[in-house]
C-alpha cells in the first residue's frame, strides 16, 4: 500500500478526487496544482481524513521548479506513488474553427512535457530504491483520436507510448508504470467541452476505479468498458469506416483564460 503519494493537477477534477481517495491516517500527500486557494481547500479536506499534506502552487511547464520541489519532497518523504495528472484541453472553437496554434502548443507543453518532467524527477530515485510506482494520466483520446481535439489527442497518445516504453525499461528495476485512460469524467475541464459525453462518470467513481487498479499494479487502466470495447474494435475495421465513426465525435471547446487540471 502506498504511504507517500504525489499528485500533480491535484486542485481540481480527477486529481482532487484522487487526493481524497488516498487521504488516510499514516499517508503523506504531496499535492501540486496551479490554484493555491483550491489546493488549500483540498489539503484541509485531506488532513481532515488524517493525512499529512504538503502543497505547492506551480505551473508544470516550469520544469526546474517542479523537479526541485519533487526532489526536496522525496528527500523528506521517499515517494511510493507518483500520479502525473496535470493536463488541459484545447480544440476547435465555435463553428469548429481550427485550433489556435498557441493553444495547441500549450497543450503539448503541459500534457506531455509536464508529465515527462514530473516522471523524470523521480524515476532514477525509485530505481535506486528498487521500489515505486509511476502513473501517467492519459485519456481514451490517446487511443482513439478525436478530430476536434487534435493536440489533446496527440499529447495523450504520446503519454500512452511514453508510458509503455518506460514500463518495459523499468520493469526489471523494481518500478511499476501504469497508464490511465479515462473516458468522459464530470470535471471542470470537461465542462468546457461542448459535445456528447456518453457513459460519463463522476470524479469520485473514477478515482475509486483508478485507485483499485493501481493497487493491483495494472499496466493500462481504461474505462468505461463500453467505449474501450469500441476502441479495441476500431483497428479491425477498414480505414474509411474508422474515419466515419470518429467523425461522429464532434466537439467545441469553450475558451477559458485559466488552465484547468483534469
Amino acid at each position: 500500500m502506498a504511504r507517500t503519494v504525489v499528485i500533480t493537477g491535484a486542485s481540481s477534477g480527477i486529481g482532487r478526487a484522487l487526493a481524497m481517495e488516498y487521504a488516510d491516517r499514516g499517508v503523506t500527500l504531496g499535492l501540486l496544482g496551479r490554484d493555491q486557494e483550491r489546493l488549500d481547500a483540498i489539503a484541509a479536506a485531506c488532513r481532515g481524513r488524517g493525512a499529512t499534506v504538503e502543497t505547492i502552487a506551480l505551473d508544470v511547464r516550469d520544469a526546474d521548479a517542479m523537479v526541485g520541489w519533487l526532489h526536496a519532497f522525496d528527500d523528506r518523504h521517499p515517494v511510493d506513488l507518483l500520479i502525473a495528472n496535470a493536463g488541459i484541453v484545447s480544440g476547435s472553437g465555435a463553428g469548429r474553427r481550427s485550433e489556435p496554434l498557441a493553444a495547441a502548443l500549450q497543450v503539448i507543453d503541459i500534457n506531455l512535457k509536464g508529465v515527462i518532467a514530473a516522471l523524470s524527477a523521480l524515476d532514477s530515485r525509485m530505481q535506486a530504491r528498487r521500489t515505486g510506482h509511476l502513473v501517467l494520466v492519459s485519456s481514451l483520446a490517446g487511443l482513439a483520436p478525436q478530430p476536434d481535439l487534435p493536440s489533446y489527442s496527440a499529447s495523450k497518445a504520446g503519454l500512452v507510448s511514453y508510458g509503455a516504453a518506460l514500463r518495459v525499461r523499468l520493469r526489471s528495476r523494481g518500478v511499476a508504470v501504469s497508464v490511465v485512460c479515462p473516458g468522459y469524467v464530470e470535471t471542470p475541464m470537461a465542462d468546457r467541452q461542448r459535445s456528447a459525453k456518453p457513459f460519463s462518470w463522476p470524479t469520485g467513481r473514477a478515482a475509486q476505479y483508478i485507485r483499485n487498479r493501481l493497487d493491483k499494479r495494472q499496466r493500462l487502466i481504461a474505462f468505461p468498458w463500453q467505449l474501450v470495447f469500441g476502441i479495441r474494435l476500431l483497428p479491425l475495421l477498414p480505414t474509411a469506416l474508422q474515419d466515419w465513426i470518429l467523425s461522429g465525435f464532434t466537439a467545441e471547446i469553450v475558451a477559458d483564460d485559466a488552465t484547468l487540471e483534469k
